[in-house]
């Protein structure tokens, strides 16, 4: 942005800076002393790096948070969120009395800031979660939407401890994303103490630098550098800037200034921290308009023309859902795909190759790629983000504050389970349906065939909040027929009829099992009930309630360790009053090797001939 170059009116501006730096040092302590808690101090230190960003280089309509050119602004270090309210009462987006509910019962202003506010894009407050998240907004901006808005993104100094923090570095440096500036508030202090490397700017620099950003150092209470520091980082156009600001944590309080156990508190005495202040003030900010914008044109809401597979064919359900994940995006161009550089295992490769330009490659970096995925979510493209169910583990905190910052969000975990055969334990998902079914507000489906997990790879795209798809890496029999139906909350019964007398339930590859063993099962006289249970959350509650009223009797079987999976998906269902079956949970209950998938089933006790036993068990059994 082009600044004047009278001497006199920069020092008007500066003078003005420093004043609106002030005032929201002042509002941060106010808040935080209404509410009895908070994170002032945190607030305090980044206070003139926000005022110069607020006043003179965010482009943003409070009035029209959906406006494509708007600006996004991410409070990495969440912590700090007086000092995001404080700068929305400047900005006219909130009142004074509306400043002071911080943190209470009710208001939109909670601890850490949530997208409850129009304005604010993601929920932050696990620290090493912002940048990466800008990451993503950044790659929409510049890839997706093609418009000239700008990621600023404040990060506080514990935080670029975490890994995270590197990935997105990295992954920001390798893109030249030069939409995008962190401004990291060196403050030297964490919550316990001394951060790593203190007031060493040049230690953060050294770092960033090595990931092919732009670095400047810089004194971050005055205003005068920092605005030249802002302006320096919009001319960088050819990598991502990283603002480097030496800081003072609890800056203009003598009683809190750079002292360590001040943290996470409100001031003791906010009256006289005020007074030293220069008391309450009331200035305004005209924050900047947006540059004028139209996002990239969206074809989306057709119905896409899925594959078909036939009866008695074998396919793997990846195979079927990288081949679904592709025609959904030629029916829909707001759908998007990012992978963690298995896009050959998890399928994901045949959308890249029918959308490159819509594919996203974030190599073995699992937080990231999930972290990109929320961002693109922010900007209205619909994510799906895939790789080896177990590595999803590692994104898991992304994954839970993304529930919390109300994204929607599609995650699909391949090669789940001891049926993956001869690579072992470390690449067998078995703990990812607890995990999944833990998430707020998540959706859960494990298909059993190539039809399904097609379909069910579409009707993810219109559900809402976190979805998941788990998909298995062998070949199973396609046993549905491409014009059957799969509502999200749905089951399918296989096997019924009046006389049954024990239910089996299964989802995916244990499915099959479950029909193998009731075949077995009929041949002795025994009529077995067979329910595909391939929606996990939620679950046919009336379907199950019903099996368990005729036969009694629930055998849940699953590829899966029994904490939190199927069987406790079933057991849900008798928790509230209805009378409950007698149940048999079969799961995953020793550590795998290496074996055949085969010999892994058996070994675990989850096949057709350990399914029988069971039921022969329970049938036998005095109640």
């Amino acid at each position: 942005m082009t600044k004047q170059n009278d001497p006199g009116a920069d020092t008007a501006r500066y003078d003005r800076l420093r004043e609106l730096g002030q005032q929201l040092r002042v509002d941060s302590v106010r808040a935080a002393d209404a509410a009895g808690s908070g994170h002032p101090t945190s607030s305090m230190s980044a206070a003139d790096l926000a005022a110069v960003l607020l006043s003179e280089y965010l482009r943003y309509d409070f009035a029209d948070p959906e406006n494509p050119g708007n600006d996004h602004l991410i409070f990495s270090k969440g912590h700090a969120s007086p000092l995001v309210y404080s700068m929305g009462k400047a900005a006219g987006a909130l009142t004074d009395e509306q400043l002071l509910t911080f943190r209470k019962n009710g208001s939109l202003l909670e601890g850490h800031p949530t997208p409850r506010i129009p304005w604010v894009d993601v929920a932050t407050g696990s620290l090493g979660q912002g940048l990466p998240i800008g990451v993503g907004l950044a790659l929409a901006g510049r890839d997706l939407d093609r418009v000239p808005y700008r990621v600023w993104v404040l990060c506080g100094d514990s935080e670029m401890a975490e890994g995270s923090m590197w990935e997105a570095f990295e992954h920001a440096g390798y893109e030249k994303l030069a939409n995008l500036t962190a401004i990291i508030d060196v403050n030297r202090l964490g919550q316990r103490g001394p951060t790593r490397h203190g007031w060493d700017l040049d230690a953060y620099a050294r770092r960033i630098r090595a990931f092919d950003w732009h670095t400047i150092e810089v004194d971050g209470h005055d205003v005068a550098a920092v605005d030249r520091a802002y302006a320096e980082a919009e001319a960088t156009t050819d990598r991502p800037t990283a603002i480097i600001a030496r800081t003072r944590k609890g800056q203009g309080v003598r009683a809190v200034a750079d002292q360590e156990g001040k943290h996470g508190k409100p001031l003791k005495d906010a009256a006289e921290a005020i007074e030293e202040l220069g008391g309450v003030r009331d200035l305004s900010v005209q924050v900047h308009g947006p540059r004028d914008a139209e996002s990239r044109l969206r074809s989306g809401g057709g119905e896409p023309e899925l594959p078909d597979y036939k009866v008695g064919d074998a396919v793997a359900t990846r195979n079927a859902f990288g081949e679904a994940l592709a025609a959904l995006g030629a029916a829909r161009g707001d759908v998007v795909a990012l992978d963690g550089e298995v896009g050959d295992s998890t399928r994901a490769a045949f959308f890249a190759d029918a959308h490159g330009d819509r594919y996203f490659e974030c190599y073995i970096a699992e937080q990231q790629m999930v972290a990109a995925a929320v961002g693109m979510q922010v900007r209205g493209w619909v994510p799906y983000a895939t790789t080896f169910a177990a590595f999803l583990s590692r994104a898991y905190d992304f994954v839970r504050m993304a529930a919390v910052s109300r994204a929607d969000l599609n995650l699909v975990g391949s090669h789940a389970g001891v049926a993956i055969g001869e690579d072992g334990p470390s690449q067998m998902g078995l703990e990812d349906l607890a995990a999944f079914r833990a998430v707020h507000g998540s959706t859960v489906l494990y298909p059993c065939d190539a039809n399904q997990a097609a379909r069910l790879t579409a009707a993810m795209a219109g559900a809402r909040g976190i979805r998941y798809l788990r998909t298995s890496r062998g070949e199973s029999p396609v046993i549905y027929g491409p014009g059957e139906d799969f509502p999200i909350g749905g089951s399918k019964t296989l096997r019924s009829t009046p006389e049954d007398r024990v239910t089996i339930v299964a989802a995916g590859i244990t499915v099959h099992e479950a029909l193998a063993a009731a075949d077995t099962l009929a041949g002795e006289g025994v009529a077995a009930r067979v329910i595909d249970l391939y929606s996990l959350k939620p679950v046919d509650l009336p379907t199950l309630r019903e099996a368990a009223e005729v036969t009694g009797r629930i055998i849940t079987v699953e590829d899966h360790h029994p904490e939190g999976g199927l069987g406790d998906a079933v057991l849900d269902a008798f928790t509230d009053g209805h009378p409950v079956p007698r149940l048999a949970r079969l799961a995953v209950r020793t550590m795998p090797g290496s074996a055949s998938p085969e010999e892994q089933l058996r070994a675990a006790g989850i096949d057709a001939q350990a399914i029988a036993a069971t039921a022969r068990g329970l049938l036998t059994e005095t109640p």
